[in-house]
């Protein structure tokens, strides 16, 4: 009987790991710089008649699959099969943590951010990667001014208040305090744990990424004729559960097509000559390689030339595994290891414009974006509230529960100076994979956009618990 891996290989849905994060981290499984980060991407919103015909195709490919080709006993009916699949029907799949998710109040469709999972102490569980330690352990920790902390600590407990562990430090987290204070304040409410990685090891790897700015328009234009495409409403996401455990890092985006369900579009089909997702234009940009490096990111800023900022954030995407290109780069032998950054590439787009096309299709993944609205000045994160610059990190939430202050050490991109800082984790992305792995947002501009693309350093954590939470106690 043909394994349900297989059918799914067959179909086109399963590849390699993708890359939802830092889009320039060729060394990453795939992607954050997160397709911001954060990073498990979905969130599709499809009507119920698609899923009711998704759903009966798909069973019934499923269904015709593991049938063929089983043993025929000898009254001639087929013998009894010694498992059964059940494939779980086509259903909405809650926006993952890839990029900004959002919290109450947030428009439908953007991912709203877990509680932690209480901490038991089983094997399985977050606290068998994290051993107690003395203040003094964290290295650097007098000397940073962990006051530029608690404002972000604030907007992570606008979500962490609601979880008794976490309600009394937040309600006595001081704010307008010099660092002393705070680092008082901290020592006396929170318990620092490092996190070891499952093999016992302490250190990972850091990287960064930033939200960009790309010139555009709300309409085309001459200069303007790169669309922004927001989330199709023909895309459906298909629903396995635990039939499938090879997706569980993210269920396949299908689209129906007759009496079949096939694949959704490619990057190249949806690019190409055929333009299948016209009308879904939410702005136009003046440049590829630009608006290809905020999918990577996830979110950023258009700055429209009828004036004013337009903001958008990842709505979802098109369900096919992320590819580097910086890796493809590296292997033509076009780039060096060093070279394959984002700053690299570019350099390389400007000096071969004319095969710029081909290497953007050798990543199939596509992004679609939705126009963010609201006063907050910041790109929201997987948590649901806007990310504080160089004290906002993304991590892997099967060992950091996010929202909790995460001290780091590491160094500056490029270079062996330290980078020893409180940050909060307020943000994932689908390759920030790892008990000892982050992602630094570096927040916008020339400067975010070159220490980000330029990162990727040896790293080590500490999570700071509050003494109420079971693990600290």
């Amino acid at each position: 009987m043909p394994s349900l891996s297989g059918l799914l290989r067959v179909l086109g849905f399963l590849g390699h790991v993708h890359h939802t994060s830092n889009a320039t981290n060729i060394a990453a499984p795939n992607a954050s710089a997160k397709n911001h980060h954060s990073m498990s991407m979905g969130g599709i919103v499809a009507r119920r008649r698609w899923q009711t015909l998704a759903c009966g195709f798909i069973c019934a490919t499923l269904i015709a699959a593991c049938t063929a080709g089983r043993p025929t006993a000898k009254n001639g009916n087929p013998a009894p099969a010694t498992s059964v699949v059940n494939p779980s029907p086509v259903a909405n799949q809650p926006k993952p943590a890839e990029p900004a998710a959002a919290a109450e109040g947030v428009p439908e469709g953007v991912p709203v951010a877990k509680p932690a999972a209480p901490v038991t102490g089983a094997p399985d569980t977050p606290a068998r990667h994290w051993t107690r330690v003395a203040w003094d352990e964290l290295p650097g920790w007098q000397q940073d001014n962990v006051a530029e902390a608690l404002p972000a600590l604030h907007l992570s407990c606008r979500v962490l208040a609601r979880q008794a562990a976490w309600k009394e430090a937040c309600a006595l987290a001081p704010a307008g305090v010099d660092a002393q204070t705070a680092r008082q304040y901290f020592e006396t409410h929170f318990t620092p744990l490092r996190v070891s990685n499952p093999d016992d090891t302490l250190e990972g790897l850091a990287t960064g990424y930033f939200e960009p700015a790309i010139r555009g328009s709300r309409k085309p234009s001459a200069r303007n004729r790169i669309p922004v495409y927001g989330l199709p409403g023909d895309m459906l996401t298909l629903e396995l559960g635990d039939s499938a455990p090879e997706l569980k890092n993210g269920a396949p985006r299908v689209r129906v097509v007759g009496n079949r369900v096939v694949p959704y579009y490619k990057r190249a089909q949806i690019d190409g000559a055929t333009a299948p997702l016209k009308g879904l234009e939410i702005a136009w940009v003046d440049d590829e390689i630009d608006l290809f490096f905020l999918q990577v990111q996830g979110s950023g800023r258009i700055q429209l030339d009828e004036g004013g900022v337009m903001r958008i954030g990842f709505a979802g995407h098109n369900g096919h595994p992320y590819r580097s290109i910086g890796r493809v780069l590296i292997d033509r032998g076009e780039l060096t290891l060093e070279r394959a950054s984002m700053q690299g590439i570019k350099a390389w787009v400007r000096a071969n414009p004319t095969r710029l096309r081909e290497l953007l299709d050798q990543n199939p993944r596509y992004v679609f974006f939705r126009e963010l609205t609201g006063p907050d000045s910041a790109p929201p994160g997987s948590l649901g509230v806007p990310l504080t610059p160089r004290r906002s990190v993304a991590v892997d939430t099967r060992y950091v529960p996010l929202g909790a202050p995460l001290y780091i050490a590491t160094t500056w991109p490029n270079t062996s100076k330290p980078l020893q800082q409180l940050m909060l984790a307020q943000d994932t992305g689908g390759a920030i994979r790892g008990a000892v792995r982050i992602d630094f947002f570096w927040g916008a501009g020339e400067e975010a956009a070159r220490e980000a693309g330029r990162m990727q350093q040896s790293v080590r954590t500490w999570v700071l618990l509050p003494l109420a939470h079971p693990a600290a106690k």
